[in-house]
C-alpha cells in the first residue's frame, strides 16, 4: 500500500517509491515486487533479520505455486575467514533460509568467497556472465551501510575486501555469542557501483533504529558518508519499510 509521507521524508529522487506499511506486512508487499524475477530470473540476495520475512512470503508463494526453482541467486557479501560451513557464514544463510526453501539447485548459488580483491573481481565476473542482476534485495544499517559498503564507500566501488566499522560489528555480535572478539573484521562485500548495476533494487526496513539513517538515504545529500544515499541514483527503486523505520523523530 502507497502512503502519503510527511514532506521531510518525499525521497529527493522521482525514480524512488516508498511504501509504508505495518511491520507484520513487510514481507508480502516486498515479495510482490521481488516475485517478479520468477521463475529463472537472477536475484540478489541480502542477508540478516531486515529481509526475512520478505524470504519466508516467498516460501509460502512457492507453496502456492510460484515457480523458483530456476532462479539464480547472487548474495552481497560474506565475511572474511569464515568456511562456507560455517552455520554463522552467510554461504550457510543463503543456503538454508533462501535456496533449500524455495528448492534452488547449489549450482544457481553464488556466494562471494575470499580474502582478496582479485576474489572480488572473480565475482564480478560471475554476476556479468549471469547477465547481470534482474532485481538486488538490499537492507541498510544504522550507519547507512548497504552490503557491507560502510561509510566512506565511494560510488565507484566494486566487489572487494573492507573493513567492518565497529558499529556494524556490534550489530552483529548476536550472531556470535554476543562476543565481539569473535565477529570477524573484515568482509567481501559487492561494491556500490555493483549494486547500483541491478536493474531493480528493493530495499527492506523494519525499526527505529534504521530510522536517521533511511531519512538521510532518501532525502539527505547523496555522499560517501550515508552509501545508501547511492540509491537515489538508481533509476528503479522501491523501498518497503514499516512506519518505526520512517520516523521523523529518529
Amino acid at each position: 500500500m502507497s502512503v502519503t509521507l510527511p514532506p521531510t521524508l518525499v525521497p529527493v529522487s522521482s525514480t524512488t517509491r516508498v511504501i509504508a506499511c505495518a511491520t507484520d506486512e513487510i514481507g508480502e508487499v516486498a515479495a510482490d515486487v521481488v516475485s517478479s524475477v520468477a521463475p529463472d530470473g537472477v536475484l540478489g540476495v541480502a542477508t540478516g533479520s531486515s529481509p526475512l520475512a520478505l524470504y519466508a512470503a516467498l516460501i509460502r508463494r512457492r507453496a502456492e505455486g510460484l515457480r523458483t526453482e530456476g532462479l539464480r541467486l547472487f548474495a552481497l557479501d560474506e565475511y572474511v575467514g569464515l568456511q562456507t560451513d560455517d552455520p554463522r557464514s552467510y554461504a550457510a544463510y543463503v543456503r538454508s533460509v533462501i535456496a533449500e526453501p524455495l528448492g534452488i539447485p547449489v549450482e544457481n548459488v553464488r556466494v562471494p568467497h575470499g580474502s582478496t580483491d582479485t576474489d572480488g573481481a572473480a565475482y564480478e565476473r560471475l554476476i556479468s556472465a549471469a547477465g547481470g542482476v534482474d532485481v538486488q534485495i538490499v537492507g541498510i544499517g544504522r550507519n547507512g551501510h548497504i552490503g557491507f559498503n560502510e561509510p566512506g564507500s565511494d560510488a565507484e566501488t566494486r566487489t572487494r575486501v573492507v573493513a567492518l566499522d565497529e558499529s556494524t560489528r556490534r550489530a552483529n555480535a548476536e550472531h556470535f555469542d554476543d562476543d565481539l572478539t569473535q565477529v570477524p573484521t573484515h568482509a567481501l562485500t559487492q561494491g556500490v557501483a555493483t549494486i547500483l548495476s541491478a536493474r531493480r533494487i528493493v530495499l527492506v526496513a523494519a525499526g527505529s533504529a534504521k530510522a536517521a539513517a533511511l531519512r538521510a538515504a532518501l532525502t539527505g545529500p547523496v555522499t560517501a558518508d550515508n552509501p545508501a544515499s547511492f540509491l537515489q541514483r538508481h533509476p528503479d527503486v522501491t523501498v518497503v519499510a514499516d512506519h518505526d523505520a520512517l520516523r521523523e523523530d529518529r
